[in-house]
């Protein structure tokens, strides 16, 4: 009898591993009688209490028995079938139609730091000691019961400082109780949907839209009504005849995603009409109104609405880091109780520490500061990637107007040339992101969503005249 190599396991673990795999694969038969501890010591060379560990472990575990004064011996399991480890199984059959359509929503996220990543700000130039320093302070004065379970929605304090600056900055009406904190805008999201829709109910989502919000909503078993955008945002006027009645309504208005544009004063209105109509939800995200470059930030959509209709879903990844993993609700006074109770139940309520941090960093000012910052940042990295990409722009390639935002909208000609490009980019090492895969309807339009905040001028202007000439080649097919 001979150890496999072992590896990182104990002297223990490998042998306790060892007999197992015999006694699943019927190496060792149900009955057999196991040799002494003093005897498996001595033919492999080990300590007789290393052997006792393993043999003690797979008594705990059932797969031997102890006759007092006969030994140990194998005991009789129905085992399944046990095959040594092959190549991993498909995932096709095992997922559940909804899993399955899920899936499809669920691209792999490409992390690394490269020039045209959306929605990714600019993690450089966050103020990181500052931050840290907030936190060691709340860490070292936590009160005991923030490492117990909360129910409360989120720390008061950032609650309050939240609903000081929505209703400043982006007319929100609300009051710090209508503030429920999240882990970010994806849960509030997959709330929304598990409480305001059953399984069967109709969407109506931005096309092109956000995936997170299409991949929430069809988690939660809706149907999905893509409404077309066009230059004033979402029209609720081209929802097909056939479309039954939302639940819910999505819309990004302040900077449509990935479009880039506003949704108008009239649209706005309609929105809401049919949110009344219907007797449906509005779901306001507000991902990145912060960085508008012409103008002051608008007013909410919610704010719009005496009857308060609206969910306001705001969160602080675009505006600090994707990582912070916080995110927050304005609710209407009759869905604070359900919603607060629900996330702490289905969630947990966590981070509190950070929260509290969160609220100091807002109440001393350097959330207002660092937001000031990135928006001249972001306008200048707009700038250098609208200058890379001129002689392009010259020939004919069409960009998003880029008057808010973290990303700029190239059109293209055809299908073949996004693909094309994207392929060409992936063996470049330049990852595009096709405008194609945020429709969800049958006639996606081409093109290439540009992010630009995340990136610093060097790689903005390498990437981006690898694109002119990549757009140029292909494009006349020289």
């Amino acid at each position: 009898m001979e150890l496999p190599q072992r590896g990182s396991a104990t002297l223990s673990g490998a042998l306790y591993t060892t007999l197992r795999g015999w006694i699943q694969t019927g190496t060792l038969t149900p009955g057999a009688a196991l040799p002494s501890s003093r005897r498996l010591a001595g033919e492999l060379s080990i300590g007789r209490n290393t052997v006792l560990t393993a043999l003690e472990r797979l008594v705990a575990e059932g797969f031997v028995i102890s006759r007092p004064g006969a030994g140990l011996f194998v005991a009789r399991l129905a085992l399944p079938a046990f095959e040594s480890p092959g190549p991993m199984d498909t995932a096709e059959g095992a997922l559940s139609a909804r899993g399955s359509a899920l899936l499809a929503h669920c691209a792999v996220l490409n992390t690394s730091h490269h020039a045209f990543a959306p929605g990714v700000p600019a993690l450089d130039l966050f103020p990181r000691e500052q931050w840290q320093r907030l936190l060691r302070r709340h860490q070292q004065r936590a009160p005991e019961q923030w490492l117990a379970y909360r129910m409360e929605g989120g720390v008061q304090a950032l609650k309050e400082a939240l609903c000081d600056y929505l209703r400043l900055s982006r007319s929100v009406r609300c009051t710090p109780q209508q503030i429920l904190i999240t882990q970010g805008a994806q849960q509030g999201f997959e709330l929304i949907a598990r409480l305001l829709a059953d399984p069967g109910d109709s969407a109506w989502i931005e096309e092109p839209g956000y995936g997170g919000a299409q991949a929430a909503f069809r988690a939660a078993g809706l149907a999905l009504v893509p409404v077309p955008v066009d230059d004033e945002g979402m029209d609720p006027a081209r929802v097909p005849s056939d479309a039954k009645p939302p639940a819910l309504i999505y819309v990004t208005p302040s900077h449509q995603y990935p479009r880039g544009v506003t949704l108008s004063l009239a649209r706005r209105l309609a929105l809401l009409e049919s949110a009344e109509r219907h007797d449906a939800w509005l779901i306001e995200d507000d991902y990145d109104s912060e960085f508008r470059y012409a103008t002051p930030p608008l007013a909410s959509l919610q704010g719009l609405s005496e009857r308060t209709r609206v969910i306001y879903v705001g969160t602080f990844s675009k505006v600090l880091y994707p990582g912070l993993r916080l995110g927050y609700l304005v609710l209407p006074p009759s869905l604070i109780e359900p919603f607060r109770r629900a996330n702490a139940r289905l969630n947990r309520e966590g981070q509190y520490v950070t929260q509290a941090a969160l609220a100091d960093f807002i109440e001393r000012g350097y959330f207002a500061r660092h937001i000031a910052r990135m928006r001249r940042v972001y306008q200048h990295r707009q700038t250098v990637l609208r200058q890379v990409l001129a002689p392009a722009t010259a020939e004919g390639l069409s960009l998003s107007a880029g008057h808010a935002g973290m990303h700029l909208l190239a059109s293209l000609e055809s299908a073949s040339l996004e693909r094309t490009l994207v392929e060409a980019g992936n063996e470049a090492g330049t990852v595009l992101s096709p405008l194609s895969k945020y429709f969800v309807g049958n006639k996606p339009e081409p093109g290439l969503v540009l992010g630009y905040a995340g990136s610093n001028e060097e790689r903005i202007t390498r990437a981006g005249g690898w694109l002119v000439r990549a757009w140029q080649t292909l494009r006349t097919g020289t």
